[in-house]
């Protein structure tokens, strides 16, 4: 990755999440966002980029609350054997396939399969 390509494609990101979704106020980044990424998306997107921070003196691996969300979401997504690897060639269609495990995913939720209550670990007696 050349320098300043990542900070590039996040400003593509956050002008299309705006775009399709104008509701977003608030977006959490890495610290690697820092800087002019925060400017461009107060003034030209009217987003609020918070940066979540790693705590001082942290070695190894710390849960950290809103990047968490991400890996639980990637972790959910993997799942789905399709997902566990990129086949596909265009990107369109590893979007659609993204969507469609999600949908899966809150359909399971909202409507567990007939049975034992999700919420509930051992049958009563």
């Amino acid at each position: 990755m050349t320098p300043g390509s990542g900070s590039t494609a996040a400003h593509q990101v956050l002008g299309r999440l705006k775009m399709v979704m104008p509701s977003v106020v608030t977006v959490f980044a890495d610290g690697g966002y820092a800087g002019k990424l925060l400017a461009f998306a107060r003034r030209a997107l009217r987003l609020a980029v918070e940066i979540v921070p790693k705590p001082g003196g942290q070695k190894g691996f710390a849960v950290l609350s809103r990047r968490w969300v991400v890996e639980r979401t990637f972790a959910w997504l993997v799942r789905h054997r399709r997902l566990a690897h990129d086949y596909e060639r265009l990107p369109a269609t590893s979007e659609a396939m993204i969507k469609w495990a999600m949908i899966a995913r809150m359909l399971r939720r909202l409507a567990p399969a007939l049975g034992r209550p999700p919420w509930q670990t051992n049958p009563s007696p």
